[in-house]
């Protein structure tokens, strides 16, 4: 049986595993959320993270471990936070298990290894565990698994979970040539229907837009592992991992806040599901009271709101009853007036536009957006061309872009970033106190950011 240690493990020194893949469509995310719920099952203090920019899978992962689920970007945050963020998020956790992105080596586009699942494995220091598709190999696995442990020695790939395995035969057909390659075998997942994780135009589809259904995938996600995983020799194998030497991540305080903290009202519910925990932390170390709150069903702003931040999603699902709550959109027109600050991301972008998709919005920006069938995907190295409510002009940071929409701007309104990769243009809006983009942007990499915002929550 496991048992769990007597006492959590220090954040430097907790046991933990990176799941990685070949490719995308391996089964990581079934995997990985299935071994968090298992563990998590067992009475372990487990701590979920992803590596990469997805906001859809930690909601998943949040489900398994009852914990937030946290991202570690190498190109978001760079590599020197990586350590110092996954200490934060793993803090009193007997365990952590990271998810990778993509295939084991894929990163940032022409950046080497960076930001990919090996990257962050190094620096870790922890042991991958390889999920295989296995349903059209037999003994060819094993030259697989070889060439992605001796690409790179250093990220230590350290044993297999065979998917989609057909039958008994089969399995013996692998186990047996893994064995000759010396590769441990921790688990088989036999062929079964796929786990009820529906996707659509940006992957999986949020856990705030399905949770009942999303419970039960999470719990069949569970019983898969637990049936066919090696639990007790899996948690040997994190125990592996070496110490870090970084401190926990900790959000710098602002200055002390005399009288009632600014209230930043954060738009949330189905409609507004992308958010990196750290940004709520950032903005209440740096003074302001963060009150959520639903678009689709609020029709105030909460109480006393000095700041708004609408950051991502998918408003395009919700364009009718985004549009239909007329008094909230009335509210955020009024507050973007007013001067306070304002921040949105792509689908905050998408809402403060005068429509979308033909349906009215909130008519901040003179701009109007609609869906397409392009997608537009992949980091950004941005720097801010005026100063705003988030930035001084000349800031630079990273971002990354993942939307299948486009916004046509009208009159008004200067440019919010100067984009220089994959080919140099302007992008978003500044407009008065609005911050208006489709770059997302984690915090953590300008801790500034967050405190600028709320200065100005009390300045408005």
């Amino acid at each position: 049986m496991l048992t769990a240690p007597s006492s959590p493990s220090s954040s430097s020194s907790v046991p933990r595993l990176v799941v990685a893949a070949p490719s995308s469509g391996s089964g990581k995310t079934t995997v990985a959320t299935g071994l968090m719920a298992a563990f998590a099952a067992r009475g372990l203090a487990v701590s979920p993270h992803k590596v990469g920019p997805d906001y859809i899978d930690p909601g998943y992962h949040a489900l398994a471990t009852g914990r937030v689920g946290r991202n570690l970007d190498a190109y978001l945050c760079g590599p020197e936070l990586i350590g110092p963020l996954f200490a934060h998020g793993a803090a009193g956790c007997e365990l952590a298990v990271v998810e990778g992105v993509m295939g084991m080596f894929d990163g940032a586009a022409g950046q080497g290894e960076l930001a990919s699942t090996a990257h962050v494995a190094k620096l870790l220091r922890a042991p991958v565990v390889l999920v295989v598709d296995a349903s059209s190999q037999s003994r060819s696995v094993a030259a697989l698994v070889h060439g992605f442990a001796s690409w790179d020695p250093q990220a230590r790939l350290a044993g297999v979970i065979l998917n989609k395995v057909a039958s008994d035969r089969h399995e013996e057909l692998l186990r047996d040539a893994l064995d000759e390659a010396g590769v441990p075998v921790f688990g088989v997942l036999r062929r079964a229907p796929q786990v009820d994780t529906p996707s659509r135009h940006l992957g999986l589809v949020p856990v705030a837009e399905r949770r009942a259904a999303a419970v039960d995938a999470v719990a069949a996600m569970a019983a898969q592992v637990e049936r066919g995983c090696d639990l007790e020799g899996l948690m040997a194998l994190a125990r592996t991992a070496g110490p870090l030497p970084d401190a926990a991540w900790a959000p710098p305080s602002g200055p002390p806040v005399t009288g009632r903290r600014p209230v930043v009202a954060v738009a949330g519910g189905p409609a507004f599901t992308f958010s990196y925990a750290e940004h709520t932390e950032l903005l209440t170390a740096a003074g302001a009271e963060v009150v959520t709150f639903d678009p689709l069903r609020d029709e105030a702003l909460p109480e006393g709101t000095a700041g708004l931040v609408v950051g991502g999603g998918f408003p395009e699902m919700y364009a009718a009853e985004l549009s239909a709550n007329e008094p909230l959109r009335k509210a955020v027109a009024a507050l973007a007036e007013s001067g306070a600050p304002v921040a949105a991301e792509c689908a905050g972008l998408l809402y403060l536009c005068r429509e979308l998709d033909g349906r009215p919005m909130c008519g901040v920006l003179d701009a109007s957006a609609r869906m397409t069938e392009r997608l537009t995907l992949g980091y950004r190295d941005a720097v801010a061309l005026t100063d705003s409510v988030l930035a001084t002009a000349g800031t630079r940071l990273r971002g990354h872009e993942f939307h299948r929409t486009v916004v046509e701007p009208g009159a008004g309104g200067t440019p919010a970033w100067g984009l220089r990769t994959p080919q140099p243009r302007v992008e978003g809006f500044v407009t008065g106190g609005v911050h208006a983009s489709y770059l997302h942007t984690h915090w953590a990499a300008a801790p500034s950011v967050a405190q600028r915002f709320v200065e100005r929550c009390g300045t408005s």
